[in-house]
């Protein structure tokens, strides 16, 4: 279950993804496109083309949590891909972000390169 209180790293994948992708399609872009492990112990949060729908994917003990917000109206202010595909956030900037979907919000940014 997401807990507001829990103090796990947030990684946000920048512009859209195809929501169509269940566990193992979000796994492989956490893995393949952001060279990250989808079993850390972490919140990666992805968001559709219209940006009025978010998946976020943790693991927990023995499997992963796949998490599902729809927006009935209004839609969530959604970084672009910009020199990174990730971005990192604190937990009270994530609820923040998933609570206040229509006010204009200013992420505080914390580029996640590759190390290659």
């Amino acid at each position: 279950m997401l807990k507001r209180s829990e103090t796990l790293p947030v990684f946000l994948a920048c512009g859209d993804t195809d929501m169509r992708k269940s566990i193992n399609g979000l796994s492989a872009i956490i893995q393949n496109s952001f060279d990250l492990d989808p079993f850390e112990k972490a919140l990666f949060v992805f968001c559709n083309r219209q940006r009025n729908r978010l998946k976020i994917l943790t693991w927990e003990d023995n499997g992963f949590w796949l998490h599902f917000k729809r927006l009935e109206r209004g839609h969530f202010k959604w970084p672009t891909v910009g020199e990174s595909r990730t971005m990192t956030l604190s937990i009270d900037e994530l609820w923040n972000l998933i609570q206040s979907p229509g006010i204009e919000q200013k992420l505080r940014r914390t580029e996640v390169l590759k190390s290659r």
